[in-house]
């Protein structure tokens, strides 16, 4: 006696009502569980993968569904002229099977998502990558560059056909100007059908049968050309700028990609640069450290005065508001300028200045010194 089959929306897990979309969804799902590739040697996982593709390749045609709905399992049965003994389970896996495949699993069949949804319509051209070197100054406040790169431009002769003048790029014969071709793939479940880029006009549609002489078919020539280009404030380095449409031309109409410059941000002498924050260090003196007085710090703004107090010890940081980076989302936001106040201990001295410092020392030897702050224990804070 025949083992009987289960009911084919049992097998996918979906209602009897569920529409195109979710039949396809809820193959998808078992197809990657249970394809062999990802099961080697396991019989189970090939058999539940042979029941999903069944059922998926009746509940997915319309007029199979229908019979189905209608008469069941016995819709198919060989002795009741059904749907021949194609494939496995006497089902004929070709059709949309090959599309879905290839969702799923890529180059397994051949050709992936991506060729097959190339065709002859407009595409879109590359993008072209460039650098511009720019000094520390100029990321922070912006500027104007100008870059020359090396351009596609439209041959003058063929305007961007590729055909000798005269002449006209003619139909694929290979593909009858459908940019695509479909062949059969016999696979252990049956017959796939896959769709590749056709290798003649190479998804065009077109061929040129005699190629213009100035560009070699081409359609372009290329020429080395000017841009400028406006660096914005605050851009920081490894960012880029972006030219609309001036990057690699598109075919079959496809309008022109993009020219992506990336900024290379050449670095500073003494200040450094964090986000929209900018740090340095500077050195004063031991009198100024202990009496206090100004001092002059070195900004991307210029110098300004900053009044040092009485006993500042050395690694005090001080903030300079407004003096950093402008924000690239809004220029009237600046950050910090961040500056280390070091204090220089002298390395030369004459003896006079020595027996100054002595008698200093001698004075301050009964003037106790603040205690350094100790940290809170876990039970004192």
């Amino acid at each position: 006696m025949a083992e009987s089959k289960r009911d084919y929306y049992e097998v996918l897990g979906v209602p009897r009502d569920a529409d195109e979309a979710a039949i396809k969804k809820a193959y998808r799902v078992l197809a990657k569980k249970y394809h062999p590739d990802a099961n080697p040697g396991d019989k189970e996982a090939e058999q539940k993968f042979k029941e999903a593709s069944e059922a998926y390749s009746v509940l997915s045609d319309p007029q199979k569904r229908q019979q189905y709905d209608q008469f069941g399992h016995a819709a198919f049965d060989g002795a009741a002229g059904g749907a021949g003994a194609g494939g496995f389970g006497g089902f004929d896996f070709s059709g949309d099977m090959g599309d879905i495949f290839g969702d799923i699993f890529g180059d397994i069949f051949g050709g992936g998502r991506s060729s097959r949804s190339r065709s002859n319509g407009p595409m879109r051209g590359a993008n072209v990558r460039t650098s511009v070197r720019i000094t520390f100054e100029e990321a922070i406040f912006g500027c104007t560059k100008e870059i020359e790169i090396n351009y596609k431009e439209e041959c003058p002769d063929c305007h961007g056909t590729g055909a000798k003048p005269g002449t006209s790029p003619v139909t694929c014969p290979k593909c009858n100007g459908k940019g695509k071709i479909m062949y059969t793939q016999q696979s252990f479940f049956g017959q796939v059908q896959n769709v590749q880029t056709c290798p003649d006009c190479n998804g065009t549609g077109k061929v040129i049968r005699e190629k213009c002489p100035k560009c070699y078919g081409t359609g372009y020539k290329t020429v080395r050309k000017k841009f400028k280009v406006n660096i914005p404030a605050g851009i920081d380095n490894g960012q880029s700028v972006r030219l609309a449409g001036a990057g690699e031309p598109g075919t079959n109409g496809g309008e022109r990609g993009d020219l992506l410059v990336e900024a290379v941000v050449s670095n500073h002498p003494f200040l450094k640069r964090q986000d929209t924050s900018i740090f340095s260090t500077v050195y004063i003196p031991f009198a100024t450290a202990a009496l206090g007085g100004p001092i002059r710090i070195k900004t991307v703004d210029g110098e300004v005065e900053y009044e040092v107090k009485p006993g500042t010890q050395t690694d005090t940081k001080v903030r300079l508001r407004g003096k950093g980076v402008p924000s690239l989302r809004n220029r009237n936001i600046r950050g910090d300028h961040y500056v280390t106040l070091v204090v220089q201990v002298p390395e030369r001295m004459t003896e006079a200045q020595k027996e100054a410092l002595r008698r200093f020392d001698e004075e301050m030897r009964g003037v106790p010194s603040p205690e350094p702050h100790k940290k809170k224990g876990f039970f004192g804070k």
